[in-house]
């Protein structure tokens, strides 16, 4: 498509308890975002391992160094993590607020429009005092708005907005508000759009003692490749509910029928806001817990997740204090299960302050 710019808005347990699943091995290709936070070695007494290239040997060494049927009181290792789904928040000034229709739908970095959204004037104005940024009064419907600004997100392409997989976001003022145009899902965090996901921890109970289910990347997955997943996890598309969405994910990431994930129940919910360069992350986690049967083994269909171990609770627990293994938002997803589970308990230092940071955005 020629990219005119006058004619555009005219016209996506440890040891035995092992699933996995072949997948060619490629060179890790994580994102500038998941390499700085996540390719600092983790140094043991014996052990020096990289975020971006550990097996599931390494996480076990880390954990069992370690091993204890209880969480230390120290919270240090979680903040960090919450740390690292919060970054750049001092920068906030340097955006500018996305109105339309009087609603703030998101938040646009100043340079952003300047390079990028300035030419496509015919789709994006500034208001006469320059205050926010808004769509062109042209575009009235639903339908006109997601064609117009579609059109721009391909223009810009792969170049300015990396990992186009042309999955589409709703755009609202908060959840449940009225839709005033659909995203695509990369570009959500190029204008400051809120997103919102379903992720689920899957564990199971033996001797009192409880265990989650953990998945490993794929080293094939464009975004965080090798990294450590809680169970299932996925974007909230348009046009789909929650629980829907989210036994839709269990099919295809862990291969759990409808029959187990209809019984997941909805936990609540963590929130973060990341800035990075010219992208505003805004998140909204819905979470879920399920407990599975002692004898079901995930297995994943869609080909992103390259194995699964059910690892006791505190040993999870562990490897998030410790190490950058996991994919940063899941590690907040597991701490608020660590909270309702209370293996976190109000003794330890910080507790309270932990526990509103898993809240850290704007859930709304």
């Amino acid at each position: 498509m020629a990219c005119n710019h006058h004619r555009l808005f005219l016209s996506r347990s440890f040891g035995s308890s092992i699933a996995s699943r072949s997948s060619p091995l490629l060179p890790p290709r994580l994102s500038l975002c998941s390499r700085t936070l996540a390719s600092t070695p983790i140094r043991l007494s014996s052990l020096s391992v990289s975020a971006d290239c550990f097996t599931w040997d390494d996480v076990v060494r880390i954990s069992d160094s370690q091993h204890s049927s209880r969480l230390s009181d120290d919270l240090q290792g979680f903040f960090e993590k919450i740390r690292v789904c919060n970054r750049g928040l001092e920068k906030q000034s340097d955006f500018l607020p996305f109105v339309i229709e009087d609603q703030t739908v998101g938040c646009i970095h100043k340079g952003f429009f300047d390079d990028h959204l300035k030419r496509f004037s015919n789709v994006f104005i500034f208001t006469q005092d320059n205050s926010h940024i808004m769509l062109h009064p042209v575009l009235r419907t639903p339908n006109e708005r997601t064609q117009a600004v579609g059109d721009v997100v391909k223009c810009l392409g792969e170049e300015v907005i990396p990992g186009i997989r042309k999955e589409l976001y709703p755009v609202a003022s908060s959840f449940g508000a009225p839709v005033f145009f659909s995203l695509e899902r990369a570009a959500a965090p190029y204008f400051g759009i809120k997103a919102y996901g379903v992720h689920m921890n899957g564990y199971t109970e033996r001797n009192g003692h409880k265990y989650l289910w953990i998945g490993k990347r794929s080293q094939m997955k464009p975004t965080y490749p090798g990294m450590l997943d809680h169970l299932v996890a996925g974007g909230l598309p348009h046009g789909i509910a929650c629980k829907e969405n989210l036994m839709k994910e269990c099919e295809e990431e862990a291969g759990i029928p409808r029959s187990i994930s209809e019984r997941a129940i909805s936990v609540g919910a963590v929130a973060y806001g990341d800035i990075d360069g010219y992208r505003y992350k805004r998140d909204v986690l819905f979470c879920y817990d399920l407990k599975l049967p002692e004898d079901f083994i995930p297995e994943n269909q869609d080909g992103e997740v390259e194995s699964f171990r059910r690892i006791p609770v505190t040993q999870v627990a562990d490897v998030i204090q410790r190490t950058h293994f996991f994919k940063s938002n899941c590690s907040l997803v597991i701490i608020d299960f660590l909270f309702r589970h209370g293996y976190i308990g109000p003794d330890s230092l910080g507790y309270l302050e932990l526990l509103q940071s898993l809240r850290s955005g704007d859930c709304s």
